[in-house]
């Protein structure tokens, strides 16, 4: 009895102190975020900026873009302020979109809304789909498509950090399928490479630290960081203040979940799990434990006329057989407690192995968010062709087909967010994924530009 006190306690002062580290960060960005703009504000008003004239756009037939697409509680440009989730790696070429997708909507939504970012048009999520989940069939509506020459003749570069990896591999699978109605002609060409940075690939046990049961892909634990997070996302999405939204968006508008919509009652359903994303499982935690990875990989597949790359990230090393964090030095406070957390992991007893030949010690390595086996390529429920790279040189001749992955050591958002942290590191690695984009990934078929067609 003392003993199961104790562990209660324990877990108890964790999530008291995991909430208050995430909350800290969430807050210290929103208010960088608005201090950012007012002493922009301020800027402007007293040093008006003079006017240059118009100057040469560069035509958007000129270089196929490179696409960065943002992981869990990420953002796209034109949210918080002028805060950038790729710490500005989007200002080293002339060509790179950063689309907002939602931060915590599901990889199908993400993979829908990232179509119609780029070609244009009303976000259609799918009759079937939507019905299914409980929300509107159709969102956002993008006037004017990012990208609407998109097609087999003009495909696109896709760098994915995190979870968004899987939603560029969703979005390929979908392309493939011909999966959007009224554009019959898409097809795996319409994509030349993928990047995959810390990518969600395989899963992660983190879900399960935060809240998801490992028994299944859905369900949350009563007393958990996620029940914290649920609650206050319903909140924020039901409270619905325009200014606030228009800095941080969740992405659930197309659930209706506002006060105007719903009112009282229909904020008690949200917050007893009768109604809503967290009710229908259409959200992203789902996809990110290792059974809903697998229930995703089951349909996507490596398609052999497009590049993949991937860079693993690791805060762990190996004493005695056993994982553990390399230091305290160089790991953001954000993850250090899951670092610890997740080199220990143990599968419960009592709960089926996700999949055949499990082992716990696999999943040890991990960069305080997502295990270091789940982001070199996919593994699960089969392995996909993969190469590991020791060196850049390595790589001097490519192969479409295959996934080319290095490991290297950093936590997880190492690469987002703050580049100072990573250092020089940081620019050695955005250097080379886009410059391998730009001169080493070339399907033959691809026209250049001041390139005659082939004929």
């Amino acid at each position: 009895m003392i003993v199961k006190c104790w562990v209660t306690a324990f877990q108890l002062t964790e999530l008291f102190v995991s909430s208050l580290v995430h909350l800290s960060y969430g807050f210290y960005l929103f208010s960088t975020a608005v201090a950012g703009d007012v002493s922009q504000s301020v800027s402007n008003w007293i040093f008006k900026p003079k006017f240059e004239g118009n100057k040469e756009i560069k035509s958007s037939n000129d270089l196929p873009p490179i696409v960065l697409v943002h992981g869990i509680f990420g953002f796209g440009k034109g949210r918080l302020g002028g805060l950038s989730y790729f710490a500005g790696a989007e200002k080293k070429d002339d060509r790179v979109l950063v689309p907002d997708l939602g931060s915590l909507t599901s990889i199908y939504d993400r993979a829908r809304g990232l179509f119609y970012y780029l070609k244009g048009g009303q976000v259609d999520y799918g009759e079937e789909h939507s019905k299914a989940c409980g929300h509107s069939q159709f969102g956002r509506v993008y006037e004017q498509g990012h990208y609407p020459e998109w097609d087999e003749d003009h495909p696109i570069h896709f760098v994915g950090h995190s979870a968004g990896a899987q939603v560029v591999r969703v979005l390929h699978q979908m392309l493939a399928d011909k999966a959007f109605t009224g554009y019959e002609n898409t097809s795996e060409n319409w994509i030349l490479s993928i990047t995959s940075l810390s990518g969600a690939l395989n899963g992660t046990t983190r879900t399960y630290f935060d809240g998801m049961r490992p028994e299944d892909e859905k369900s949350l634990m009563p007393v958990s960081l996620l029940q914290l997070c649920r609650i206050g996302v319903i909140v924020y999405e039901w409270l619905d203040i325009p200014w606030m939204k228009d800095y941080y968006n969740f992405g659930f508008d197309h659930f209706s979940m506002t006060w105007r919509k719903v009112g009282i009652r229909g904020l008690l359903d949200y917050l007893l799990g009768n109604a809503g994303p967290f009710a229908s499982g259409d959200w992203i935690l789902p996809d990110l434990t290792i059974q809903g990875s697998i229930k995703l990989n089951r349909h996507l597949r490596t398609f052999l006329q497009t590049y993949y790359f991937s860079y693993a990230t690791k805060h762990t090393t190996k004493v005695t057989g056993f994982a553990v964090p390399c230091g305290i030095r160089g790991i953001h406070p954000l993850l250090f407690i899951r670092v610890l957390q997740m080199s220990q992991w143990r599968h419960p007893q009592d709960v089926s192995p996700p999949y055949k030949g499990y082992r716990d010690e696999d999943w040890w390595d991990n960069d305080g968010a997502l295990n270091t086996i789940s982001m070199t390529h996919p593994r699960l429920p089969v392995e996909h062709p993969s190469c590991l790279v020791i060196k850049d040189s390595d790589c001097q001749t490519l192969q479409p087909g295959i996934w080319y992955y290095k490991i290297i050591e950093g936590d997880h958002i190492l690469f987002v967010v703050n580049r100072e942290r990573a250092g020089v590191q940081f620019d050695l690695i955005y250097d080379s994924i886009f410059e391998r984009c730009r001169k080493h990934v070339l399907r033959k078929t691809t026209t250049l530009p001041n390139q005659a067609p082939p004929e």
